[in-house]
């Protein structure tokens, strides 16, 4: 299947913008991205740089990945107001907020505090061995899915202490056994504001408000939230005189925290 976008989007900055990390670029014109139990190789059409092919049906393009890619909304409609966010905004063009599944980010930014990227992606990956469900993909790949809560509860301690996660071991065993004592926990913040979902999640331990801010930029598609992280504090502190420039920016607020944390982590001599 042939699909068109008109609007920004690059499969490379996506996948290294620090948002996903089970995405992966499989070949030189090949991409893979998991969801769910959804998985979507995607390529670039030769007859045009703004189609593409898709593995999966029409079907599961309109209903899942439509939406994954938050293609609802035009990026070109977003104006930079001053000199260095345009600067982070050509540069960084063609990222786009992933709409993905809020336990796996939950799971996954509780890692990602004080890890790399590299390393985020290792544990995670040991995680989805250990407790996922295997599958055999279009491609011929052997992966397996990020688990459910219910694939970790049964014998989570022992196999989870292999899974490279140090500190932030018992981190994850109390958001498992929150979420697996309330199965709605993560879906009430569907109907939250923003403020009372970063408090929400606040609830499980370890999460502080900077990943609490990304899972509900990630998983709930909270464009007026921007993460505050190392790379973006040094921004604030070097660029904006230590004065936050996301207000401006509104509903667009994520995205830009995106632009510029892409700039920072390709830059980082500039910091």
């Amino acid at each position: 299947m042939i699909i068109r976008i008109d609007d920004y989007f690059d499969l490379d900055k996506i996948i290294d913008s620090g948002q996903t990390f089970r995405a992966r670029k499989i070949d030189d014109n090949l991409y893979r991205f998991i969801s769910l139990r959804n998985v979507l190789y995607i390529s670039k059409d030769s007859s045009d740089s703004n189609s593409y092919n898709l593995s999966c049906s029409k079907n599961e393009w309109s209903n899942y990945w439509y939406s994954y890619f938050d293609l609802d909304r035009n990026y070109k409609d977003i104006i930079p107001e001053e000199d260095f966010t345009k600067k982070c905004y050509d540069y960084s063009k063609g990222i786009r907020i992933l709409r993905q599944e809020p336990f796996e980010m939950l799971i996954s930014f509780i890692i990602s505090q004080r890890k790399s990227i590299p390393a985020i992606r290792t544990s995670i990956e040991l995680i989805c061995t250990s407790f996922g469900t295997p599958i055999h993909t279009s491609q011929g790949e052997d992966l397996y899915l990020f688990p459910t809560v219910n694939e970790f509860t049964p014998n989570n301690s022992n196999a989870l202490s292999d899974c490279k996660l140090g500190y932030r071991l018992p981190y994850i065993e109390d958001a498992i056994t929150i979420i697996a004592n309330n199965p709605h926990f993560l879906d009430d913040g569907y109907n939250m504001s923003d403020e009372e979902l970063l408090e929400h999640l606040m609830k499980v331990k370890g999460v502080g408000i900077k990943v609490a801010n990304c899972v509900a930029l990630f998983a709930y598609n909270r464009l007026s939230l921007a993460p505050v992280d190392t790379w973006i504090n040094k921004i604030i502190d070097t660029k904006y005189n230590g004065i936050s420039p996301f207000e401006r920016y509104g509903d667009n607020a994520g995205i830009i925290q995106q632009y510029m944390f892409y700039y920072a982590i390709t830059h980082k001599d500039e910091f």
